[in-house]
């Protein structure tokens, strides 16, 4: 009896090593399905839009974006200022307003109105006193996301990327390019850097750094580009729902769990099954 609850102790162990080992890779790879099916949904409500309805919502945005433009604090909101920031783009009540696409570190990822840590777990965030992501002269937007979280890759290998990088916003269905033209890590408050310049039309990355310590923040400016008009234009943006970018030996792990674990399953119970054999073998 001794000898076997040792054997089962052992094995215990390492399935608890094994399911700590393995966390973050399914933890992700589920988070990746959740926000796959979250742009799915997203898409699926945005064909049903009509095209009055559509127009209407892009127009109301960029009136907005005109308006917050000319606001002496744009950091600071009333309460009837928040309600109309989350009303203009977001038709479908939850919030989601398209997606970040960046192919250069194999990134889909939805894109939600505010920054609250309820959104920030499941996706990226746009900052609240920037302007909304529909494009134009005289608009600066900001996407925030996380690095470093053990359920879900987000934007950990965001600082891969370099000037000249491309990046892109699929809003409701305009897609916009961006081209990384300045990156420089600030203090957390330091909001000098999302200033809107009238004759530009910018988007801002921005995530925690250093990894892991996340004192300070990355900020990544791109510069809108228009790749149709471009020889030197990057692949035309994906428009399906699938926000997984999970590489194959990932898969490959994922798929061998269930199989190494009823292996051994499998294992335990014969040895098991033997060593009673042999025991009633031995008083007969």
């Amino acid at each position: 009896m001794k000898k076997y609850i040792i054997t089962i102790a052992v094995i215990l162990l390492f399935f608890v090593g094994l399911s700590v080992l393995l966390y973050p890779v399914v933890s992700d790879y589920m988070n990746s399905l959740s926000q796959s099916r979250v742009i799915a949904e997203f898409n699926d409500a945005l064909v049903k839009l009509s095209e009055t309805d559509y127009s209407g919502i892009i127009n109301a945005a960029r009136e907005y974006n005109e308006r917050l433009m000319h606001k002496a604090n744009r950091f600071s909101f009333t309460e009837e200022e928040l309600e109309e920031y989350y009303s203009i783009l977001d038709f479908t009540g939850k919030r989601v307003i398209g997606t970040l696409e960046i192919n250069s570190i194999k990134v889909k990822l939805p894109i939600y109105l505010g920054t609250e840590e309820e959104v920030l777990q499941v996706g990226l965030g746009h900052f609240e006193g920037t302007s909304l992501p529909v494009g134009g002269a005289g608009t600066h937007s900001v996407i925030s996301g996380h690095r470093g979280l053990p359920s879900s890759t987000l934007l950990t290998n965001v600082d891969q990327l370099d000037i000249g990088d491309i990046f892109m916003l699929t809003i409701l269905n305009e897609t916009l390019t961006y081209e990384i033209d300045h990156k420089v890590i600030v203090e957390p408050d330091n909001l000098s850097y999302l200033t809107i310049d009238p004759d530009k039309d910018y988007c801002t990355l921005s995530t925690c750094t250093p990894y892991g310590i996340n004192s300070h923040r990355l900020l990544l400016r791109g510069s809108r580009i228009f790749p149709e008009n471009s020889d030197q234009a990057p692949g035309k943006p994906s428009i399906r729902a699938d926000a997984r970018r999970v590489g194959v030996i990932t898969e490959y792990i994922i798929a061998a769990v269930p199989i190494i674990l009823l292996s051994m399953i499998y294992m335990f119970a014969r040895y098991i099954k033997n060593k009673i054999q042999k025991k009633r073998n031995d008083k007969e």
